[in-house]
């Protein structure tokens, strides 16, 4: 089975920056989607002239975000014609980001970002239920019963892309904005779960839930499953957190 990206996970790595004039925010973006497997191994970016319309921001903070890439080893550029930044691929330097991440931040943040999100895509979720079709209901079994979550790797970007698409169908503009935004910032944060074979089987699970709830149209069903995905993932998330601070691997098994 192959990695399926949708169109909404590239979305969210490229959507608009809420801050628009910190190199960092261009930096901290990109490496989500690096991170998440959104944007593949040797893949070349957009233009800077093109990242900064679409990041809404100067072309010389687009310049100094690659910057802070080339520095990590994240991408690479390259000169001449066929020239550009190009993505790098190093799962070493991803896990020492992400558990550089996860020590800056403090336990009742990442619970109070869990919760946040956990509330958007119960929403989603909700709003899906009552107002996908059944075309659009059959799309998303189909999208997910192709996906991938045999690796970690895969796992991420297509449980990423599944939110992603069920946020698209809850017919709701700002549901959607806002997934995309919380997505960007938490979600490779909220995926690390996902290292661990039982994690991964648990959210092909309840994802296989959510659909079943929007196919019938179940919405208080949907809203429930949506809430135990997100919690379980939380659950797992503070757990690697501890065991960072404790000296531990960030991809460890978790042991429930």
């Amino acid at each position: 089975m192959e990695t399926r990206v949708g169109p909404g996970a590239r979305e969210a790595v490229f959507a608009q920056l809420a801050d628009a004039g910190r190199a960092e925010q261009v930096a901290q973006r990109l490496t989500d989607g690096i991170v998440l497997g959104v944007l593949d191994p040797g893949e070349r970016l957009p233009s800077e002239p093109e990242l900064a319309r679409r990041f809404g921001v100067a072309l010389i903070t687009v310049r100094e975000g690659l910057g802070i890439l080339r520095d990590a080893g994240l991408v690479e550029t390259r000169r001449g014609r066929e020239g550009g930044s190009f993505v790098v691929h190093d799962d070493a330097e991803h896990r020492t980001i992400l558990t550089a991440r996860l020590r800056g931040l403090a336990q009742v943040e990442l619970s109070d970002m869990a919760v946040y999100f956990g509330a958007i895509l119960a929403g989603a979720a909700e709003r899906a239920a009552e107002r996908a079709s059944d075309d659009d209901a059959a799309n998303l079994a189909g999208w997910l019963r192709n996906a991938d979550f045999s690796t970690p790797a895969a796992a991420r970007t297509n449980q990423g892309g599944f939110l992603l698409e069920l946020a698209v169908l809850s017919q709701s503009a700002r549901l959607v904005r806002e997934q995309i935004r919380l997505q960007a910032e938490f979600g490779p944060l909220l995926l690390l779960g996902l290292a661990d074979e039982g994690a991964r089987d648990e959210v092909a699970d309840l994802d296989q839930r959510i659909v079943r709830a929007v196919a019938r149209h179940r919405a208080a069903r949907a809203r429930e499953a949506a809430g135990e995905l997100v919690g379980m993932l939380a659950r797992r998330l503070l757990a690697a957190k501890a065991r960072v601070e404790r000296g531990g691997a960030l991809d460890e098994p978790h042991a429930d």
